[in-house]
């Protein structure tokens, strides 16, 4: 198949798993009683037809395939966090039991001690002034990762690391339904007052994820959503899928790796995370990457007309 007609075919599936995505938030309103707060998806919406718009334009236009690469991705990715999030509301909504007590064991049963973390964090109140910067670093490095593999010429593994992000992210959504959980700070009853250096980045998120079991938070939202799943970790996921996603670019792997372990170690205090929840996270992020190269080298490997020409090695990172 012509490399041309691989990028596409691998963007229209991206296209349909977000339609998807959409369909189950549109519908929620209707077989229930969360509404829309339409206000908060006007600003990533409008930013997603402009861009898809661009692409086209580039894509057909000015034939500057690399700038239409970029500007698809990045709409692809704000489209997916913007249907994202409220599919996660609806997902805590199912309230099903929650599992804290059981992902407290497993992590003894490995000798895993979170609060010897906890510890051990605010002893060194400087490493955590830079661990906290890193995790909240995500949407950033997601960000430089689409335009450094598009304007690099990698576009069929843009593609990869696209499609990888968003099954990882359905994955992780899907399995917070069946195995909900709070979180290790509401789980233990910690607060703030008593770890002085750390303030965790989810303590705005617990009232929104109980009022949605509960079914006080019926809004769903875009821009001011909070993160709200607890297994599997989707930082942890997204975490090891940047690594692999710049691991082709020799100037790039190394900062992305050292990144994205230091995201690792900060994920557990930082997101209240348990640490099967981050061991489950970087399963999911590499079985994502698996899948998605996996899609994208069928394609590559369908019938080829005679005058497609040679592609080039998906394995090297294009």
């Amino acid at each position: 198949m012509p490399e041309l007609a691989i990028l596409r075919t691998l963007d229209h599936l991206i296209w349909a798993l977000i339609a998807g995505a959409a369909v189950i938030v549109l519908a929620a309103p209707f077989g229930s009683n969360f509404y829309i707060d339409v206000n908060t998806f006007g600003a990533p919406l409008g930013a997603c037809l402009v861009l898809a718009a661009a692409a086209w334009f580039y894509r057909n236009w000015r034939r500057d395939q690399k700038l239409a690469a970029g500007l698809e991705s990045t709409a692809q990715v704000i489209a997916f966090a913007t249907v994202g999030a409220p599919l996660s509301y609806l997902a805590a909504a199912a309230n099903l039991p929650l599992r804290d007590h059981a992902f407290d064991a497993i992590d003894r049963m490995l000798g895993l001690d979170w609060v010897a973390l906890l510890t051990w964090m605010n002893q060194h109140p400087a490493l955590y002034a830079v661990l906290h910067p890193i995790y909240l670093s995500l949407t950033i490095q997601m960000t430089i990762a689409v335009l450094c593999l598009a304007f690099s010429g990698r576009l069929l593994w843009l593609r990869v690391y696209t499609l990888a992000f968003v099954l990882a992210a359905l994955v992780t959504i899907a399995l917070s339904v069946v195995l909900p959980a709070a979180g290790v700070w509401p789980h233990l009853g910690l607060t703030a007052s008593g770890s002085p250096h750390i303030i965790p980045a989810v303590n705005t998120s617990w009232p929104v994820f109980f009022g949605l079991r509960d079914g006080s938070v019926r809004a769903l939202v875009a821009i001011g959503s909070e993160g709200i799943i607890t297994f599997p970790s989707l930082h942890a996921a997204l975490a090891v899928i940047l690594i692999g996603a710049l691991w082709p670019m020799r100037m790039l792997r190394w900062v992305a790796l050292a990144l994205n372990t230091a995201m690792l170690v900060a994920t557990p205090v930082d997101g209240s995370h348990y640490f099967i929840d981050v061991l489950t996270g970087i399963a999911i992020g590499i079985l994502g990457f698996v899948a998605a190269h996996a899609i994208a080298t069928r394609r590559r490997h369908a019938p080829v007309p005679m005058a497609a020409g040679k592609l080039p090695q998906l394995a090297s990172g294009d």
